[in-house]
């Protein structure tokens, strides 16, 4: 069977850049959306160019312009959206755009992190992010748009080499703050893999209009565990600080 042509949307982004190498590594046809609002951004533009440069098609359209995503979305089977979360409510349009087109066989939202079906419980400010992605859930399901989600819960490179510490990316050196009692096990996924995951999954018919959740067995970890390999490895042994939940949910008043 011939692999499916895949627009992805969102594609300069941290995990969208993935996506699309991901596309192009598994033979697929790949377009990716290229609005007009990237201005004077080089990083971005020289980052198409060289996907252009590996075979990619370059689709100029704007979520402003609903024709320009209507003809866009036409070309392809699949629609990926990596869009970020300061613009998730962006797919609205989107999701319009596949509706009337009419065309597309599976959509994939940009989601890539917890389940928001299973956060209902979340505190702000994160479950505003979780709120966003039921509110795109809901239109595409409403529009009976052929879809998949993908939940690959934490992004190792933002937890893994910090050891899960806030407001930096690089290990510790001689001091480590645990949260609670450590103990609650995380799933990390290697961007790359989600990547892998999500366009292998494009074209597979157990996941339709299914939810995929990532969880390699050896990628579950809680922090403590997460630190004992680090000092394992290091042969450093850190100064562990317990932070209690109520101090930690204290430290997120009034953060966006």
């Amino acid at each position: 069977m011939e692999n499916s042509k895949v627009l992805v949307v969102g594609g300069t982004g941290y995990i969208g850049r993935r996506i699309v190498r991901a596309s192009l590594a598994h033979g697929h046809r790949t377009f990716i959306l290229m609005r007009p609002e990237i201005g004077l951004n080089i990083d971005k533009l020289q980052l198409l160019l060289s996907f252009k440069a590996q075979g990619a098609l370059l689709v100029e359209a704007s979520m402003e312009d609903h024709r320009s995503l209507v003809a866009a979305v036409k070309q392809v089977d699949v629609v990926v959206s990596a869009i970020s979360g300061r613009h998730f409510l962006l797919q609205i349009k989107l999701v319009e755009a596949i509706k009337e087109a009419g065309n597309i066989k599976r959509f994939l939202p940009s989601e890539f992190g917890i389940d928001p079906a299973r956060m209902g419980h979340a505190l702000e400010p994160g479950r505003i992010t979780f709120d966003e992605k039921m509110e795109i859930r809901r239109a595409i399901e409403e529009a009976s748009i052929p879809h998949t989600y993908v939940s690959a819960n934490c992004f190792a490179a933002f937890f893994v080499p910090n050891l899960s510490q806030m407001r930096t990316l690089l290990p510790p050196k001689e001091k480590v703050h645990v949260y609670g009692d450590g103990n609650v096990k995380v799933i990390f996924m290697d961007e790359d893999d989600v990547a892998t995951y999500t366009i292998k999954s494009i074209d597979d018919p157990r996941a339709l209009n299914k939810t995929i959740y990532l969880r390699p067995p050896e990628n579950i970890l809680s922090q403590n565990e997460l630190i004992a390999k680090w000092e394992k490895l290091s042969g450093e042994v850190l100064e562990r600080i317990p932070i209690p939940s109520d101090e930690f949910l204290a430290s997120m008043e009034g953060m966006l």
